[in-house]
């Protein structure tokens, strides 16, 4: 029996965090985790699951516009902004439950607290230090607001959620998936929205059609897409807000959001007394065993800042376990994560923009289509669809799979398993398409464009 009070403290309850100390539980070890906010971290209580909802909340005003075209006759219909938050609340407190179950039905110590790291295998919570002979951290990213004049006006993500009310009129500042995702949520929910990037290109993570075609779409549905615009500053007037922006035009709105950025949750933890190397932006510095430079103490999720997403935490904390209690030697990789954006349209990713593909192995053939998909024929919306695949010439294996589109994350799921078996330009062709769905075209484009 170790001479310590726990074989895994694990600080940080979100998705990576309770499924590392849950398997750790289960593989025999004693495990305890701290968590001073919710159970679930970003993704269930101010990411992923509340960030679905609103999205589909978005979608419902088109899809009643678009039912005229198919015979449908209806009473305009109304929205109810404290009902959406309600029932959004109803089932993350439902989820928070459910990780609750999870951790304890395990046999994993709960402490509802804030946990600060002493030393390499010392934790204080509670007002006491316990041992463990493993410490994880697993503590998750913040938004955060840069430093202009007016910040501590706007608002995040993380209050976005919890409005009292739902403005008339909102700024969004940014171009990542956040920034769209919310953009397309204030729109479809009947906000005026203006989406403010300084950017040439939305997405610029992304392959670089996707950012392009995105905005396109969104611009088409009404969102006022800015780009190469920055915010000066922001300022209270009356019962409103003023935007300075560096052209020197002002806008004029309810709120502001920003969605520029999250960065690692470590400031207060007591890592660095302890040894551990932390990077400029406050990531925990891991090698590939998410071990860091005190070797009992390990960090994986956004907290390592690599790939902040949920099933890659998930993935991490199921590789780390498996070597510290289960005698493992295998190494994550990164290679081929699918994921998906949920705006409006959706976009879905998979495998290497056309630049990487471009960079990593010269000569690539690009096959990109875009049409209006069947339903648009009768709602009569004037929205395209984007699919492109990104295909390596000397081996024929294709490198990216990616899509803007309704269902778009749905449908490149299955592609990445395609991916992840290596598959070819010449499979894809083999494969019957499902007719007539949008998914077919990703097995029927037979020419490469110029």
């Amino acid at each position: 029996m170790s001479s310590y009070d726990y074989d895994l403290f694990t600080i940080g309850a979100g998705s990576g965090g309770v499924r590392a100390s849950r398997m750790a539980a289960g593989m025999g070890a004693r495990v305890a985790v701290a968590e001073e906010r919710y159970l679930g971290g970003t993704c269930v209580n101010v990411g992923c699951i509340p960030k679905k909802l609103f999205a589909y909340a978005g979608h419902y005003a088109e899809d009643f516009e678009d039912a005229a075209g198919f015979g449908w006759r209806a009473q305009p219909p109304s929205f109810d902004w404290p009902t959406l938050v309600a029932n959004k609340d109803k089932e993350i407190t439902r989820l928070n439950g459910v990780y609750e179950r999870l951790l304890t039905g395990a046999g994993v110590k709960i402490f509802s607290t804030r946990a600060r790291v002493v030393d390499a295998h010392s934790v204080e919570v509670d007002g006491k230090r316990v041992t463990a002979a493993h410490i994880l951290v697993a503590t998750g990213g913040w938004p955060v607001v840069p430093d202009v004049p007016g910040k501590e006006l706007a608002i995040t993500s993380n209050e976005a959620f919890h409005l009292p009310r739902l403005p008339a009129s909102v700024v969004v500042v940014g171009g990542g998936y956040i920034a769209v995702e919310f953009a397309s949520i204030f729109h479809g929910l009947g906000v005026a929205t203006t989406l403010s990037y300084r950017g040439a290109n939305l997405l610029r993570e992304f392959d670089a059609d996707l950012g392009s075609f995105l905005g396109e779409q969104m611009a088409k549905k009404g969102v006022r897409v800015l780009l190469h615009s920055q915010v000066r500053s922001i300022e209270r007037r009356g019962s409103g807000l003023i935007c300075a922006m560096a052209d020197g035009s002002a806008i004029e709105t309810e709120a502001v959001m920003y969605a520029t950025g999250r960065l690692p949750n470590t400031l207060g933890l007591g890592l660095e007394q302890a040894g551990v190397k932390l990077a400029a932006n406050g990531a925990v510095v891991v090698d590939e065993n998410f071990q860091s430079s005190v070797a009992s103490i390990h960090a994986i999720g956004d907290v390592i800042h690599r790939f902040q997403l949920t099933p890659v935490a998930l993935a991490e904390g199921m590789v780390i376990v498996d070597r510290l209690f289960g005698g493992s030697e295998r190494k994550m990789s990164y290679s081929n994560i699918a994921t998906a954006i949920f705006s409006n349209p959706n976009v879905g990713t998979v495998g290497l923009s056309e630049a990487q593909a471009r960079r990593d192995y010269g000569d690539v053939a690009i096959f990109r289509t875009s049409f209006t998909a069947l339903k648009h024929r009768l709602s009569g919306r004037p929205e395209s669809t984007l699919m492109k695949l990104v295909v390596d010439k000397a081996s024929d294996r294709v490198l990216g799979v990616h899509m803007v589109g309704p269902d778009a994350g749905e449908i490149v799921q299955g592609f990445a398993v395609a991916l992840v078996c290596g598959a070819t330009k010449r499979q894809f062709d083999q494969t019957i398409g499902i007719h007539p769905t949008a998914a077919e075209e990703f097995v029927t484009m037979r020419e490469p464009v110029a």
